[in-house]
């Protein structure tokens, strides 16, 4: 079945989105927190010297600046103009050229076969229509080019928080899918299995420390979007304010040891266009 888009709606819910990333400090998660994702995406797809590469959703370039740094020609592209400046004075201070863009993952600025490999860092698995983004990647991916991805799985813990924090944030766009589902094997193939071959998936988890649950919490509540998005949604409900602060301490100490360290579980994605 064929979903219409109403250009005008899509419009609108991209600029709420691309607002929500600009909400708090995703530069500073992304630095304290997963900074070592990228180089491992980057690595596992075998960028290098000579490869032009595409980053969709780059967010402030954690993959992005070390495929550039491994001598690759990189384009960083993602929809919040915030991410896309803050990955261009990240770059400009780790030495590393590249060319970032401003672009919608669901409708790429970009030619087709444009790309030797195109990467992902916890990105792409935030735009609303996977299959859209799906297909797009597929699209400016050369043949015999590849295919990388981390995304979070809905098991793990960040997947965990996103179902806690659902029944207190606004409701998604119909269509639209959510997010952690680009961390499930089975939903990956269904978007990829018909473009790609050698679809290889691998759970692996990142490790985090916070002081106790409410650090967690605090952290997330000051600088992760869309966090922030969702406790201003109940902002003017105390009671609900309240529950969702339990909720997610809750949840933080589910998955935190005695010294308040986690395991966040993430699937790597790797594949070559048929």
């Amino acid at each position: 079945m064929t979903t219409v888009i109403d250009p005008a709606a899509d419009a609108a819910l991209k600029a709420r989105h691309a607002a929500m990333w600009a909400l708090g400090d995703y530069p500073k998660v992304a630095r304290q927190l997963i900074s070592g994702l990228g180089a491992e995406l980057v690595a596992a797809t075998r960028i290098g010297p000579g490869d032009r590469v595409l980053d969709v959703a780059a967010g402030p370039g954690n993959a992005a600046i070390p495929a550039a740094l491994a001598g690759a020609d990189v384009v960083a592209s993602d929809l919040t103009p915030e991410l896309v400046a803050s990955g261009r004075a990240a770059a400009e201070r780790a030495g590393a050229q590249l060319d970032w863009r401003v672009a919608d993952a669901e409708a790429l600025p970009f030619g087709g076969a444009e790309f030797d490999a195109v990467i992902s860092c916890v990105g792409v698995m935030f735009a609303p229509f996977h299959e859209r983004s799906a297909a797009e990647i597929s699209r400016v991916t050369r043949p015999g080019g590849r295919l990388g991805l981390i995304s979070w799985t809905p098991e793990g813990f960040i997947g965990q928080m996103f179902a806690v924090m659902k029944p207190y944030a606004a409701e998604p766009p119909p269509g639209a899918t959510p997010p952690p589902l680009w961390g499930r094997e089975e939903h990956v193939a269904d978007l990829f299995g018909e473009t790609f071959d050698d679809l290889t998936m691998e759970r692996r988890t990142v490790a985090e420390t916070f002081a106790g649950a409410s650090g967690f919490r605090d952290f997330f509540k000051a600088n992760y979007g869309p966090t922030i998005a969702t406790y201003r949604f109940v902002g003017d409900d105390p009671e609900r304010v309240a529950a969702l602060d339990a909720a997610l301490d809750a949840l933080a100490a589910e998955h935190s040891d005695a010294s308040g360290r986690m395991e966040w579980e993430y699937l790597l994605v790797t594949a070559t266009r048929r």
